[in-house]
């Protein structure tokens, strides 16, 4: 591990929401690192460390590129499954923190379906944890591999007009992707339908958008939303095929978007829903497998700034 400075002063990563500009910078700078040497990137950054995958909801990005990250970085990794776990027999989630802490773990990969989830087992272990999704709240390493992807086709945050489109509501990812770009200067704006925004999106510094047309005019960069139905009562929105009527991003109203715009989805997509199977598949235009290329360079980043700021912090 050489001396490079993450500007960060925390055991844990938990959000976006504070972290400012310096910060930010530095791990996009050491994922675009790591990303360029993702041929020969193993490393003993984390030799003799234990890393632990607790996934509360399916996942296979995030999880996969977790455990590659560790595994690149000479640390013993360990995914529990929830689903035979004493978690499902009522075990709670500070019952699991204390025989998590029993193993002596060095970093706790958290995802889970309650907001705040990840803030409140960090007061209960001694190992750093991550945040890998909790609830409606935020994905922080999701928004850093989403602009890593975006600096790394050589374009500039600062400036930068970003639509965010579809179910801003239930996203996690568009919450952590706001904080993050606005901290970063870009302009952001949201679109969807009323039922899919948040009354109050307006005080995280972002335009709204209930027309898909008019919020796609003079963007460079639009990203999409999957529709979280798992999060839904069923009254949020139309049918499936009124969604995409209204809302889905096919080649046709992207030329309402800037000359030469991208698109970006986290996936899962549902096409033919959110976003056309040809502009989906359209490398020139679609951003989305770049940004599973890129989600273990940032998550080594991670890995390694909890890592130095825990020697710094701890010793």
């Amino acid at each position: 591990m050489d001396n490079f400075n993450y500007y960060f002063d925390n055991i844990h990563l938990l959000g976006i929401q504070g972290m400012n500009k310096k910060t930010i910078q530095s791990i996009l700078e050491r994922a675009q690192y790591f990303n360029q040497k993702k041929k020969n990137r193993k490393n003993k950054i984390l030799k003799d460390s234990l890393v632990i995958n607790l996934f509360f909801e399916n996942s296979t990005r995030t999880k996969a590129s977790f455990e590659i990250a560790a595994k690149s970085m000479s640390a013993d990794i360990l995914n529990i499954s929830v689903s035979s776990s004493s978690i499902k027999k009522g075990e709670t989630l500070i019952d699991t923190a204390a025989t998590l802490n029993a193993m002596h773990p060095d970093f706790l990969i958290l995802r889970h379906p309650n907001s705040g989830a990840a803030e409140m087992l960090s007061k209960h272990v001694e190992c750093s944890i991550i945040n890998a999704g909790d609830g409606r709240h935020e994905h922080p390493t999701q928004a850093l591999l989403d602009a890593a992807v975006i600096k790394e086709e050589g374009i500039n945050l600062e400036g930068l007009k970003i639509a965010i489109c579809g179910d801003i509501l239930n996203s996690r990812v568009a919450r952590s992707n706001i904080y993050l770009l606005t901290t970063m200067g870009a302009q952001v704006s949201v679109i969807g339908p009323p039922t899919l925004i948040p009354k109050d999106i307006e005080r995280m510094g972002v335009k709204v958008f209930f027309d898909l047309n008019s919020g796609l005019k003079s963007s460079d960069i639009i990203m999409i939303l999957r529709l979280q139905n798992e999060r839904m009562d069923g009254s949020e929105t139309p049918s499936k095929r009124e969604y995409y009527s209204f809302f889905g991003i096919n080649e046709n109203n992207l030329k309402l978007a800037k000359k030469n715009a991208l698109v970006m989805h986290p996936g899962p997509m549902n096409r033919g829903v959110e976003i056309a199977s040809l502009l989906a598949d359209n490398n020139e235009i679609s951003l989305v497998k770049k940004q599973v290329e890129m989600g273990v360079s940032v998550r080594i980043a991670c890995l390694e700034m909890l890592k130095l700021s825990r020697n710094k912090l701890l010793k």
